[in-house]
């Protein structure tokens, strides 16, 4: 047999045990999310930094304030008084406080930073005024709304040693149904669908939690100071020591956001470079992946159409490959989407069009997802929250630019 046989066989092994993999973190997103996690409550400090006002900024703070969870320190940081989330926190501290849960509520003031991402400075300011009988740090992002119980099933994986860190995950929700929103939403929804029960898993600093003592005996405190990415250089230490990243199926959060094509572009391109330089692993691993996914789809098909035209005698074979592609890619668009419903499911008005967007034109984004995996391989300076970074290493970074230099946002 001709060679080009067993490569066409081997595609469609890879592309089914794919999808078998994605399947069962379906199984065990559906699993796990709905128990009861109210018997391990650690002394937690939940810290959130802010930079100006997200979207729907007040409903996301006062998610925070409604935990279901004794005793917690909530504490929110900012770079300066001059942000606009100043304010609106303290506002929101003097109203909310007496009725919530939270045993101390804080809003600090980190000033600026310097050898590492803004945001990183402000955690580790709040990190190293944590007192001795705080057993567990958990970081969120301002741009989430949490459910009551969020806290309680974030800290749950790590009662036990071999959990280094848990993390949740984001699931973009458009708030204007626009194309770019619909894609940013399918994309981001890729990935999310790659998290389960396994050791691939990579934490996301906007629901991530870690026992103190980790954290002191990995040196986070240390390699924090000159990198860009906490969640990253969180998720390669813990890995590093030999412990695993527990996903927590039920901290899935919803972010509504809305964005442009500009603005995706630069987001996309800014996530997927940190990735390169960060953690190359995982950002080979996305551009393979992401490579023949597209391959197998429209490079197959072309194949397939010329073998039939030269009358090669495996062309059925070649057929079998783009549909196989093309059913298997269609199933993960389906799963992904019922997870989501299931997460998420009062969300599920506001979910409609993107998951509409997702199954019906998941060739599409396949492809922008190459396109955006394929951008990031070039340059090493981004742009992240009005300030310029220059990123030398993992663990590595420089402040290129004040602040003011540039203008770009998140979606």
């Amino acid at each position: 047999m001709d060679w080009y046989y067993y490569i066409a066989l081997a595609a469609i092994v890879c592309q089914l045990l794919f999808l078998l993999q994605t399947y069962n973190n379906y199984r065990y997103a559906l699993k796990k999310y709905s128990k009861e996690r109210s018997w391990y409550r650690p002394r937690t400090v939940l810290i959130v930094p802010c930079k100006g006002l997200d979207s729907a900024f007040h409903a996301n703070i006062t998610s925070f304030f409604n935990l279901d969870y004794e005793e917690y320190l909530l504490w929110f940081v900012v770079a300066d008084k001059s942000d606009p989330a100043y304010g609106e926190l303290c506002e929101l501290k003097n109203r909310l406080e007496a009725s919530s849960k939270a045993k101390d509520v804080q809003v600090f003031v980190a000033g600026r930073g310097n050898g590492c991402s803004q945001k990183i400075h402000n955690l580790l300011y709040c990190c190293r005024r944590i007192g001795d009988d705080v057993d567990v740090l958990a970081f969120a992002d301002s741009d989430i709304c949490v459910h009551g119980n969020w806290l309680s099933h974030l800290v749950y994986p790590l009662r036990r040693e071999k959990s280094g860190a848990a993390s949740g995950y984001r699931w973009f929700i458009p708030k204007k149904n626009n194309l770019a929103s619909l894609a940013l939403s399918a994309l981001n929804a890729k990935i999310a669908q790659l998290l389960g029960n396994t050791r691939f898993n990579q934490a996301w600093g906007g629901s991530m939690a870690i026992r103190v003592d980790i954290f002191r005996r990995l040196g986070l405190d240390t390699v924090w100071q000159t990198t860009l990415s906490d969640d990253l250089s969180l998720s390669c230490a813990v890995k590093k020591a030999g412990m695993k990243i527990a996903f927590v199926p039920a901290c899935l959060v919803a972010s509504h956001e809305q964005t442009t094509w500009r603005e995706l572009f630069e987001f996309g391109r800014r996530q997927f470079l940190i990735t390169r330089v960060s953690a190359p692993k995982t950002w080979w691993f996305g551009l393979c992946s992401s490579l023949c996914s597209v391959l197998g789809i429209w490079g197959a098909a072309a194949l397939a159409i010329y073998a039939a035209r030269i009358q090669d005698e495996h062309v059925r074979l070649f057929a079998v490959v783009p549909v196989v592609f093309f059913a298997s890619q269609l199933i993960r668009a389906t799963l992904r989407q019922r997870m989501a419903h299931k997460l998420l499911h009062e969300e599920h008005r506001a979910m409609r069009a993107a998951c509409a967007a997702d199954v019906l034109a998941f060739w599409l984004w396949s492809l922008l997802l190459l396109f955006l995996i394929l951008s990031s391989a070039f340059g090493r300076t981004i742009c992240w929250r009005g300030i310029r970074y220059k990123l030398i290493s993992p663990t590595q970074t420089i402040v290129a630019a004040k602040p003011t230099a540039c203008e770009e946002e998140d979606p």
